[in-house]
């Protein structure tokens, strides 16, 4: 009876070691599914979080995007803005230059007369140096009349365009100049001629010389004179 006794009292103790052990094995399993269970609650937070962050980064460069539509529209309005004032103030420029270049222009015909009348004269010089030259004294002596006759008339036709324009004093001044220059053409064509005095040469001579200065006046009074 005593053996069969704490027989009884070992097999006791062993279903109760098991039933303990079994009990372990259960608490040990539902703690490992509660950490489960946390660690799902936290990766599910995270990634929450995450979109959360995502779509705020989202919103935020939406909104830059915005922001940089309305810079570059800001842009192109200042752009249209500037040409805007370009074109004006090219045009005002424009304007205010249209008086002097109307000036210019207007100088520059008065100029082509001057121009005109020195190539008038450079072709009449031209055509004296071209033309025949004659054989005996007596026709030397008739082409320098003519020749000096063609530039007296040419003279005159230019101090007739300097009295149109220059003022009366500057003209005045110009008489008296054109009537010592006069004289003096003539007292300095006699004194070339006297080299030949009582030679054939001697009328030649003057009416060369004559002919010669009166062309050298021409291209004085175009050049000094003419506007």
């Amino acid at each position: 009876m005593i053996f069969y006794g704490g027989l009884k009292m070992i097999n006791r103790s062993k279903f109760l070691m098991v039933i303990l052990l079994v009990v372990c094995v259960l608490f040990v399993a539902c703690e490992n599914d509660s950490n489960e269970s946390n660690n799902d609650l936290d990766n599910q937070s995270s990634e929450s979080s995450s979109n959360e962050n995502v779509n705020d980064d989202s919103a935020t460069d939406m909104a830059e995007d915005m922001g940089d539509g309305n810079t570059t529209e800001n842009v192109s309005g200042n752009q249209a803005n500037n040409q805007e004032d370009d074109a004006v103030n090219q045009d005002a420029h424009t304007n205010n230059e249209e008086s002097p270049e109307t000036i210019h222009n207007d100088n520059e015909g008065v100029e082509s007369e001057k121009e005109a009348y020195l190539k008038k004269l450079n072709g009449m010089e031209e055509a004296d140096r071209n033309g025949e030259s004659g054989e005996t004294t007596s026709e030397l002596e008739e082409q320098e009349e003519e020749r000096f006759k063609k530039w007296d008339v040419e003279l005159n036709e230019i101090y007739g365009v300097l009295e149109e324009q220059l003022s009366t004093e500057e003209m005045e001044k110009l008489r008296e100049e054109q009537r010592d220059w006069v004289e003096s053409r003539d007292e300095t064509a006699k004194e070339a001629s006297l080299k030949y005095e009582g030679g054939a040469s001697e009328t030649l001579e003057y009416v060369a010389t004559q002919a010669s200065l009166t062309r050298e006046r021409c291209y004085t009074l175009v050049a000094r004179y003419m506007q």
